[in-house]
C-alpha cells in the first residue's frame, strides 16, 4: 500500500488528530494536519502525488512540537512506519480539541500568504522589465492609501 493511501485511511480512522507519521529521524504530515503545523511553526508546504500537501521536521523537534500542540489543544497522535504504523503515543482533547478550529485558521492564512508570496515572486523574477516601476507603484498606491 502506497503512504498516501495509508494516511488517507489512518486519517479515517482518527479525523481529528494531527498525525505525526515518524519515519527515519523526521516526523511528516499531511493535508490538513501539514496545514496546521505550517501556520504554527512556519513550516513549508510541500506537495506530493494527487496535490495532497505535506511538512515535516525533525525529530529533535518533537519536544517542542508537541508543547505547542498541547498548550492550543490540538489533538495529535504519533505513529511509526518502521513499526508497521505503530501508535507510540497519542493526545486526545476530546470536546476541547481546537483541531478543525485551528485548521480554518491555518487555511485562511496560508491561503492569504501564498497569494501574497506568489506576488512577491512576480514582483522579483521581473525587476529587469520596463513596466515593473509602474506595478510597483500600483501596489505603493493600494498599499499606503489613505
Amino acid at each position: 500500500m502506497r503512504i498516501t493511501e495509508t494516511i488517507k485511511v489512518m486519517k479515517q480512522i482518527n479525523p481529528d488528530k494531527v498525525m505525526l507519521l515518524k519515519v527515519g529521524r523526521f516526523y511528516y504530515q499531511y493535508g490538513k494536519d501539514a496545514y496546521i503545523l505550517a501556520y504554527i511553526f512556519g513550516y513549508k508546504l510541500k506537495m506530493i502525488e494527487n496535490n495532497i500537501p505535506f511538512s515535516g521536521f525533525p525529530e529533535n523537534a518533537l519536544n517542542k512540537v508537541l508543547s505547542k500542540l498541547e498548550n492550543k489543544k490540538i489533538s495529535y497522535i504519533i505513529i511509526d512506519r518502521s513499526l508497521n504504523y505503530e501508535v507510540l503515543e497519542e493526545q486526545n482533547y476530546k470536546k476541547e480539541n481546537c483541531y478543525l478550529e485551528m485548521y480554518n485558521q491555518a487555511r485562511k492564512y496560508l491561503s492569504k500568504k501564498n497569494r501574497i508570496d506568489n506576488i512577491y515572486d512576480y514582483l522579483l523574477k521581473n525587476i529587469e522589465s520596463n513596466n515593473i516601476k509602474e506595478k510597483i507603484s500600483k501596489v505603493e498606491e493600494i498599499l499606503y492609501e489613505v
